[in-house]
């Protein structure tokens, strides 16, 4: 061996293209998962979905006078012995060769099984970029015995084979890796015997046409080793054997809906992908996707390896209506153990429970007790510990709400329609579970804030509605500042701090308040929204009419096809069209035209994106229309919405509705018995003969006067449920008053601001009229 590698430390390290065609593990013990793109292995992870170990594994043939890098040929086909089986072969062919691959994950160890079989004057050579630990940063490498072992940060890879591999080396990658020994000389030459500390490659080739290789993981090189020997040793047919009749199992008693071939045959794989994307070290625990976007151009260590409780309990609903109970209340299971103790969770999450981001979505509080209902209507027992979750969470909701700290998307403050549907959906659901006062107080609270849905989200007037010919519509979400109307701007976080009128921005957020139950399908408020949605956000592609995020959006690759880098133009989101189609379904149509929308955005494989291109081809960055960018694939929230969507068309109402939200607000919206002012939710006027409840998080005296500041006088705050403070003032007290003057002190220290309502004689106005704004 040629002793230690030049070229140290190497590139710096990036992830894989997102581009995936497939995902794979075992049933059974192993804790071991793996991505399949552009016809290679592109990523493995271990011990968790959360930490991927292996950046790319790929595939080569060397000839006499010639080598193929079979990636960047592009010219391969994939099959698996059924839609919910996935037990992957790979048959990459050429003129005068055919090279057959077969993934197999064991069952019972840490360890990927690949079968190879060589057709032609060629031979298989193998270049595997380990990424140890949280980085590829400080990889050591070397060979030892026969096999090509790695280590960092208490992970280990070792590969092994059951022919003697040939031609084994180290290196840094750039400088002396395998691809750069490939490039220069056109076949292997390199024989360094280490690589310690960069970012390492390790290669070889295998004489035989025929054979297996074995990659092991475990903390210490030894293990890593046994593993990968005790694999082979057992030999590839029984390992494939029990991990066939683990996928069978599990998958004959899948009964999903098939109105065609490609429908069904996307619908057993969507239920594939979510199975695939469960935890084992830590059961129960589903990762958005197992890739990262725009992977190849950054190291980061989050990507989108990481539990969002939104994501997670929207694949649980779709597993509930695949008739896959248990796996939801594993997920369930999961959301109590790593909920924090002031009742929220974290933005997103490692399966271990260690935050990543750190920013408070409301919607992801609520999302948990949506799913605890939904088990119990669906007649399973309670588990151990839901109820205190449901009260913390409840609670949570309670003291923050409405406002939020992030939208669903993760990038602004305010008052969001998805979010209040959830929010307020889940103050209901939670009823069960709290006590008498808590339980008043929650469906109240509820109440009042499924009345003033429209106040805060609803805009009439404004130059959209004109231009589309409706009365208004939902806006995407109402800023955290508001002076009595829908007013101030919203800043566009991925367009160089561009901002947009907070009347002019819509998305499909509002759909939620329609599959949830709180308004009619056919209320007209939500079909106008819907032509406006129509108009700004649709766009044609050859998969059919897709939906980008909201007006402006720039996350995405930016118009010449460059990557997303913080800024970016928004593309359209597949998962989105089942969003416009479960609008569909609610106004009494059928929704299957989203559904092949959503379909035909797969990728050969069958992954969803999390976008698709919708410009002109630039086929040089691999970008066409109607096919997945860089973004995340697969994405787990869209292949849960494909799923749940087929079944909502058969069963004619969506997988999230629930009874107890349909009872309570099927005929329209309730009248609260209180109306809350809050700092975030001011009431500029009341209804006469309406109770005003004026909160707040802590203890105050509330000094009042009437009409002017007459008959001052200080009414002591009182507990609420939850941890608030408030002081009722009821209408007997305000009769033959014509408006409320306050403000508030905190032991010695006054607030420093006056505050009003008026007091009006006709019910509060609902329709906020569009005001202009300037911009700064």
């Amino acid at each position: 061996m040629g002793g230690v590698a030049w070229g140290a430390p190497g590139l710096a390290p990036t992830w894989s293209s997102s581009d995936k065609d497939f995902v794979t593990t075992a049933h059974g013990a192993a804790r071991l998962w793996a991505t399949v793109g552009h016809g290679i292995i592109n990523e493995v992870y271990w011990p968790s979905t959360g930490q991927p170990q292996l950046r790319d594994l790929g595939f080569y043939l060397l000839g006499e006078n010639s080598w193929a890098d079979l990636k960047r040929i592009n010219r391969y086909r994939l099959s698996r012995p059924k839609p919910y089986v996935p037990l992957l072969t790979i048959a990459h062919s050429g003129d005068d060769y055919r090279l057959t691959l077969e993934l197999l994950p064991d069952p019972r160890r840490d360890v990927l099984l690949i079968r190879f079989d060589v057709e032609g004057p060629y031979r298989l050579a193998i270049v595997a970029a380990p990424h140890l630990g949280e980085n590829g940063i400080d990889n050591s490498a070397w060979v030892e015995d026969g096999a090509l072992v790695a280590t960092a940060a208490g992970a280990s890879l070792c590969v092994a084979a059951d022919a003697p591999m040939v031609d084994l080396s180290v290196g840094y990658v750039g400088a002396t890796d395998g691809w750069q020994d490939l490039a220069r000389h056109g076949r292997l030459t390199f024989d360094f015997s280490a690589a310690p500390h960069g970012n390492v490659a390790m290669s070889g080739s295998f004489a035989d046409a025929k054979g297996v290789i074995a990659l092991g993981f475990a903390p210490g090189v030894n293990g890593a080793r046994t593993l990968a020997l005790s694999a082979l040793s057992e030999g590839y047919e029984p390992i494939k054997n029990e991990f066939l009749d683990g996928w069978q199992r599990w998958g004959s008693r899948l009964d999903l809906p098939a109105p065609d071939a490609g429908l069904g045959e996307e619908a057993l794989i969507s239920a594939t992908v979510l199975k695939c994307h469960e935890d084992r070290m830590f059961p129960g625990a589903v990762v958005a996707s197992m890739s990262t976007p725009w992977g190849n151009h950054t190291d980061t260590l989050g990507g989108y390896h990481l539990v969002w409780t939104r994501d997670a309990t929207l694949a649980a609903f779709a597993l509930i209506a695949a008739g896959q109970i248990e796996d939801a209340r594993r997920i369930l299971a999961h959301m109590i153990a790593v909920q924090m103790q002031d009742g929220r969770w974290p933005q997103n999450y490692f399966p271990s429970g260690r935050p990543f981001w750190t920013g408070f979505q409301l919607d992801e509080t609520g999302f948990p007790i949506l799913l605890a209902a939904k088990l119990r209507e669906s007649g399973r027992q309670d588990l151990p510990g839901v109820g205190e979750m449901a009260r913390r969470a409840a609670g949570a909701m309670a003291k923050w709400g409405p406002s939020s700290e992030q939208d669903r998307w993760e990038e602004n403050p305010g008052i969001s329609a998805f979010t209040l549907a959830v929010v307020i959906a889940a103050l209901v659901a939670a009823a069960p579970w709290l006590d008498d006062s808590e339980r008043d107080y929650a469906l109240d609270l509820a109440d009042d804030w499924n009345e003033r849905i429209e106040h805060w989200c609803y805009v009439s007037g404004a130059p959209m509605a004109i231009r589309t010919g409706v009365a208004g519509y939902y806006v995407r979400l109402a800023p955290p500042e508001k002076d009595g109307g829908l007013t101030g701007r919203v800043q566009l976080r991925n367009r160089e701090g561009e901002t947009i009128d907070a009347s002019a921005l819509v998305a499909l957020d509002f759909s939620w308040l329609a599959r949830l139950g709180l308004r009619a399908g056919t209320d007209s408020r939500i079909l106008d929204t819907i032509k406006v949605v129509d108009a700004v956000l649709k766009t044609e592609t050859p998969a059919g009419a897709a939906y980008r995020r909201y007006n402006d959006d720039g996350y995405g690759e930016y118009d010449d096809g460059r990557p997303y880098d913080g800024n970016g133009v928004g593309r359209a989101w597949p998962l989105l069209a089942g969003e416009r189609g479960h609008l569909a379904l609610a106004a009494g149509e059928d929704p299957i035209e989203y559904l092949r929308t959503i379909s035909r955005s797969a990728s050969s494989g069958g992954l969803l994106p999390e976008q698709i291109w919708d410009a002109p081809p630039i086929p040089e960055r691999g970008l066409f229309p109607g096919r997945p960018t860089g973004g995340a694939m697969p994405l787990v929230w869209a292949h849960a919405e494909f799923l749940k969507l087929l079944i909502a068309r058969q069963q004619k109402r969506p997988v999230e509705r629930l009874a107890c939200v349909e009872q309570r607000y099927g005929a329209g919206a309730r009248r609260a018995r209180r109306t809350r002012w809050r700092n975030e939710t001011p009431v500029a006027s009341l209804e006469k003969g309406r109770t005003l409840l004026i909160e707040d998080r802590r203890p105050f005296t509330l000094h009042i006067g009437w009409d002017g500041w007459s008959d001052v006088e200080d009414m002591e705050s009182e507990p609420l449920p939850f941890d608030l403070w408030g002081v009722a003032i009821d209408p007997d007290r305000y009769q033959g008053r014509a408006r409320l003057d306050f403000t508030r002190r905190y032991g010695e220290r006054w607030e420093g601001r006056d505050h009003c309502v008026e007091f009006v004689d006709g019910p509060q106005a609902h329709t906020l009229v569009h005001r202009e704004t300037r911009k700064p």
